[in-house]
């Protein structure tokens, strides 16, 4: 997959293309349905495959107090997308000029620039000032500027509709179960590893503290969470419980993200790990003493084993 990053003053890439547009945060399997659609478009009329994304969240730009809550980075995004095997990313580098372009001047862009020949849209997706044009209005524009226009299929799984809102919902809920069946993976995120109070050390648990690298993005609801953790310094992926919390037995007043890793013996401060969330283990809870919590730690590293017995480590 080539990559571009696209302004209107910049030049566009060569060659006719088929093309759908969207932020793609977590390119969850509807994104990927919706990107299979693109690519059998693509090749029914030989065509090349392009997807339109943005360096950032378009809403960022028009309203500067929003802050998003994402589910992957632009990096991640990017080769998340390469995996679809599409032909081409267009990064656009969102500004006030480009918002305030109306649907039939950003089809007039991507036509004439971006060589856009068909256009697929989501089934619910708006674009353009104001998002106030749909499917017909858009039908009609490309009629005039030489863009087929197509809506494409919703991706359901029985009651499931997937969209990012919903994978952030199920974050929320701290069901990161249903969330990696709506991103077709586990749910993850980054950050370095820095120095804490040493209080999982005392009890017998040495925990590693992680500072997600990029403050945006989603951490799950607080909890205790089964994980797997890798750093780039590893080749193979540790098992590892985790805790997202206030840390209420010890008057804590801030969230934490502390993770026990099993059968590691070293130091990680200051190296990135990557932490994926594999279930659920219980919500977050004060204990009356701290031996009673080193109890129930024991019982969740217990709980954590069982869950890794059955991915074929025996314990």
């Amino acid at each position: 997959m080539e990559t571009i990053y696209y302004h209107c003053e910049s030049t566009g890439p060569e060659g006719h293309y088929a093309a759908t547009i969207g932020f793609f945060d977590g390119v969850h399997l509807g994104h990927r349905f919706l990107l299979g659609q693109l690519k059998e478009q693509a090749k029914e009329r030989g065509l090349q495959s392009m997807v339109i994304t943005f360096e950032q969240h378009p809403r960022q730009v028009i309203h500067s107090d929003w802050h998003p809550r994402l589910l992957s980075t632009l990096e991640e995004k990017k080769a998340l997308l390469a995996e679809t095997g599409i032909d081409l990313l267009v990064v656009l580098r969102f500004d006030m000029a480009m918002a305030q372009l109306s649907a039939h001047d950003f089809m007039q862009l991507i036509a004439h620039d971006l060589h856009v020949r068909l256009l697929l849209t989501g089934y619910d997706n708006h674009f353009g000032r104001g998002r106030t044009d749909g499917f017909d209005q858009y039908v009609s524009f490309g009629r005039e500027l030489g863009i087929e226009v197509v809506r494409s299929v919703a991706c359901k799984q029985g009651d499931l509709c997937y969209s990012s809102s919903l994978v952030r919902r199920l974050l929320d809920e701290g069901d990161v179960d249903l969330a990696a069946r709506c991103l077709g993976r586990h749910y993850a995120l980054s950050g370095k590893v820095v120095h804490g109070r040493a209080v999982g050390r005392k009890l017998g648990f040495p925990t590693a503290n992680v500072m997600p690298s990029h403050p945006e993005q989603m951490v799950p609801a607080d909890g205790v969470y089964c994980v797997r953790v890798c750093t780039e310094g590893w080749s193979q992926t540790a098992w590892g419980v985790m805790n997202i919390g206030m840390r209420p037995t010890f008057d804590g007043h801030e969230t934490t993200l502390e993770v026990h890793i099993l059968d590691f013996q070293g130091n990680l401060y200051e190296q990135l790990v990557k932490v994926e969330f594999m279930t659920r283990l219980r919500s977050e809870k004060a204990f009356e003493t701290p031996e009673a919590l080193a109890a129930q730690m024991q019982l969740d590293v217990e709980e954590t084993k069982k869950i890794i017995s059955n991915y074929g480590k025996s314990y």
